[in-house]
């Protein structure tokens, strides 16, 4: 974007259109998304948070595990397997292992590649099924709870040690679990990469890995295209490097639930109903992002005539400087007085739903979460 023309904004919308930017630009999901999510989950959880070891847990759960999601694959990928998984391949199919499988075809040893790769990233999810388990045993050496109801402050009375007994003993063995089931698809991993190319049966196994709807739903279009999107295990492409892909990120939500279900469920029935009705609100959050949001409030104000420009080309930030140029030579305007209302218009578009999903999905079910934990625990009491 032209430091000159964007220089020329009020710092208000300076400042929204530097993030605006920065989201762009950012390696695939990972950047903009580890602040989006932070600010989502964290913020009003540490805001909310119902004692020293709730606020402690929470933010070493919100902040490993976001790290996690959004740096880790990447770097498994980009900087561990990526080279000796493409060793002796021509420059052009090493550049296709960072395209996605969806969007062309591939020599056989790219799709084992590209498979052998999404298998060692499935480590990822599985790690995050351990961190709450990992959450449950810092809690309980740190602070000596295991009950959750100490934990949330709906009463104080001495640890059970039977209660913390079996929290410790649940925590040890599903994390001895995914760290086997890490191993496992490590290795399932190097074998699709080294031997795919050269079995019938592990190349139908990586395009399933890979492109799910296209592997199994050929005659659909719409679930082609849904289960590519949300199910591919596959690395998105960005500038030629592998990075994180919705599909990815929905397994993430998938297999890291189960972890946050079965360590809540140890913890009391309490904590277990918490994250039932907390999960599938942040989970699917999690997974549209403020997309959802963004795709409405863009048909609202299409509705009302409003943003038209943006709307009608949906333009990058740094695309606003020649769409600005376009419409000033068509109007016989500045560059200058086109480019601000452009700039207006698109973090206008980007920051309201950001910040609507924020105050909702952030603040509102923290809120409200607690809230029904306290009146559940009281009224179980009656």
């Amino acid at each position: 974007m032209s430091v000159n023309l964007i220089n020329t904004l009020s710092q208000p919308i300076k400042s929204a259109a530097r993030f605006v930017a920065y989201q762009e630009k950012a390696n695939g999901l990972s950047g903009s998304r580890f602040v989006q999510d932070t600010a989502v989950n964290l913020v009003p959880k540490a805001t909310f948070a119902r004692s020293k070891a709730d606020l402690a847990e929470n933010t070493f759960l919100e902040l490993s595990e976001s790290a996690l999601v959004y740096f880790v694959p990447t770097f498994l990928g980009e900087k561990i397997f990526r080279k000796p998984f493409t060793a002796g391949m021509s420059a052009e199919m090493k550049k296709q292992v960072a395209t996605p499988f969806s969007k062309g075809k591939f020599d056989k040893r790219v799709v084992a590649a590209k498979a052998g790769l999404a298998m060692c990233a499935l480590t990822i999810p599985i790690v995050e099924f351990s961190l709450n388990y990992i959450k449950n045993l810092f809690t309980l050496k740190t602070f000596k709870q295991g009950d959750f109801n100490n934990i949330a402050s709906l009463y104080k009375k001495e640890e059970d040690n039977t209660v913390q007994d079996r929290v410790e003993k649940s925590a040890r063995k599903n994390i001895k679990r995914a760290a086997t089931a890490c191993a496992l698809s490590i290795a399932g991993g190097i074998l699709m990469a080294k031997k795919g190319a050269d079995s019938k049966i592990l190349q139908n196994i990586g395009e399933a890995i890979l492109a799910p709807g296209t592997k199994f739903f050929k005659k659909d279009s719409k679930a082609q295209k849904f289960f590519d999107k949300y199910c591919s295990l596959d690395f998105n492409g960005e500038n030629g490097k592998l990075a994180l892909s919705k599909g990815q990120l929905t397994s993430c939500v998938m297999i890291g639930g189960l972890g946050y279900f079965g360590a809540a469920k140890d913890r009391g029935r309490q904590n277990f109903l918490e994250t039932l009705f907390r999960y599938p609100l942040v989970g699917f959050y999690v997974i549209t992002g403020s997309e959802l949001f963004e795709n409405g409030f863009k048909s609202l104000l299409k509705k009302a005539g409003k943003c038209k420009d943006v709307i009608a080309e949906n333009p990058t930030m740094e695309e606003l400087p020649k769409l600005a140029e376009k419409l000033a030579k068509q109007r016989g305007t500045t560059v200058n007085k086109e480019f601000k209302k452009l700039a207006k218009q698109k973090c206008l578009i980007n920051g309201v739903p950001y910040l609507f999903s924020i105050g909702v999905m952030g603040f509102f079910v923290a809120g409200v979460s607690n809230l029904f934990t306290k009146y559940r625990f009281e009224n179980s009491k009656n």
